[in-house]
């Protein structure tokens, strides 16, 4: 993960704040917001308190309750203040009840819950927290396994935006000493399986820096021999491609994709 130390940075869902314990003090970032969307009282019970209380003591602002889904929470942030908004590991937290989850995923599913949670922090971040000044960054920490890896982070969260993807980068836990992914629901670590930054900007990819633009990996450019569905391919034979379509994998991301876009004509 690229971090230029004059950035203004913000971290969103960061759990029990280790992640941005780990920025602050081995990246130095010029400044620091760090938010959560548990209460103090949630942190506590789940996490403890340690991380929060060394960001307080760094003097590094830190925001609880903090949904980024819904701008009205952030009455302490100054609007257009950040050059960079990360997102680690995002994920929809699990539901309590039946009816909870009835409710939730009525006519849609966890998927496309997934990638709406994703798609407002991308809006929102450019529409209200990034300076139009400045680099204007998101970046989203991910993994190339399930449920993860069936998001079409690529290619699905930006329909009909001004937000240009502009690569990925490999995220490699060892630089940030002390950081410790949580599970989204306890007090649990998840096994530190192989992270990708994917990054995002209003401005286009020939306006990055050259030191961020040097980590960056282009995705594929893929053609009508492929599935754009699964970014699979190209394929050899018809047959090759009727084999991958009649698949198990290719059903449920073409059933995804489905879900994705109809649920886009209506929100």
């Amino acid at each position: 993960m690229y971090i230029d130390p004059q950035w203004r940075i913000l971290t969103v869902g960061d759990g029990d704040l280790s992640f941005s314990n780990a920025l602050f003090r081995h990246h130095a970032p010029q400044h620091l917001t760090a938010t959560i969307y548990d209460s103090l009282n949630t942190l506590q019970s789940k996490y403890g308190d340690d991380f929060h209380q060394q960001l307080l003591n760094c003097h590094c602002q830190v925001l609880t309750e903090f949904d980024i889904t819904n701008p009205e929470t952030w009455s302490t942030v100054t609007k257009h203040s950040f050059d960079l908004v990360i997102f680690q590991f995002p994920l929809v937290p699990g539901f309590t009840s039946k009816t909870e989850f009835n409710e939730k995923c009525a006519g849609i599913g966890i998927n496309t819950l997934n990638r709406r949670l994703l798609r407002q922090f991308l809006i929102n971040a450019n529409e209200q927290l990034l300076d139009p000044t400045g680099p204007q960054l998101c970046y989203i920490t991910s993994k190339d396994v399930k449920p993860y890896s069936e998001w079409n982070i690529q290619h699905s969260l930006i329909l009909n935006t001004d937000i240009n993807y502009l690569g990925e980068m490999n995220f490699d836990i060892v630089n940030f000493p002390g950081y410790r992914v949580r599970n989204v629901d306890r007090d649990k670590h998840v096994k530190d399986t192989k992270g990708i930054t994917y990054v995002w900007s209003q401005r286009a990819g020939n306006q990055l820096t050259q030191a961020l633009s040097a980590q960056l990996t282009q995705p594929p450019i893929l053609g009508d021999d492929c599935c754009h569905y699964c970014q699979a391919g190209p394929f050899t034979s018809d047959q090759h491609k009727q084999a991958h379509e009649s698949s198990r994998k290719h059903l449920r991301m073409k059933d995804f994709e489905q879900q994705w876009l109809a649920d886009l004509q209506t929100t």
